[in-house]
């Protein structure tokens, strides 16, 4: 696909085919994402793929609102950055993330960027925290270590006109 293309076509997709996404496929669009550029070339982005079911169910659960459709996705990739590295972790995370929904694009998937950092885990119930802690302790994400964002991956679902 030409990279215009690409651009043109990009788009939020929630919902997926339920079909696993091969693992050549995903690791071409993380060699993709790889590439992106970062602050002084500090390669501060890392990224973790989640294709168990039962995990990318309870990543669905980290805010009450915007993530409950990642639950149907069959892979998500969390993107993270190290603070210790860069203190504009946040900005490279981001270029990266854009790159990862671009490869996926190329690589005819659909994706879907959600945002983590700074998100609270509900709009009601200050209580129950952030989603970036969450997730964190779920995921065993080590220290030094933020998320910025996760990007739920899949074949997009088509749409029947009815």
């Amino acid at each position: 696909m030409e990279f215009f293309e690409v651009i043109a076509k990009r788009h939020s997709v929630r919902k997926f085919e339920d079909r696993p996404v091969e693992r050549e496929v995903i690791d071409a669009v993380l060699n993709a994402a790889q590439t992106a550029p970062s602050s002084k070339n500090c390669r501060s982005t890392a990224f973790m793929v989640i294709e168990d079911r039962d995990t990318i169910a309870a990543i669905s659960e980290m805010r009450d609102f915007g993530s409950a459709f990642v639950r149907n996705a069959p892979a998500v990739v969390v993107v993270m950055g190290d603070e210790t590295k860069t203190d504009l972790w946040v900005d490279n995370c981001a270029i990266s993330a854009t790159f990862v929904q671009l490869a996926a694009t190329a690589m005819d998937l659909g994706s879907c960027w959600v945002h983590v950092n700074g998100r609270p885990r509900s709009r009601e119930d200050a209580s129950l925290g952030d989603a970036e802690t969450y997730l964190k302790n779920l995921l065993g994400v080590k220290d030094g270590m933020r998320i910025l964002c996760v990007i739920a991956l899949g074949y997009p679902l088509e749409e029947t006109a009815e």
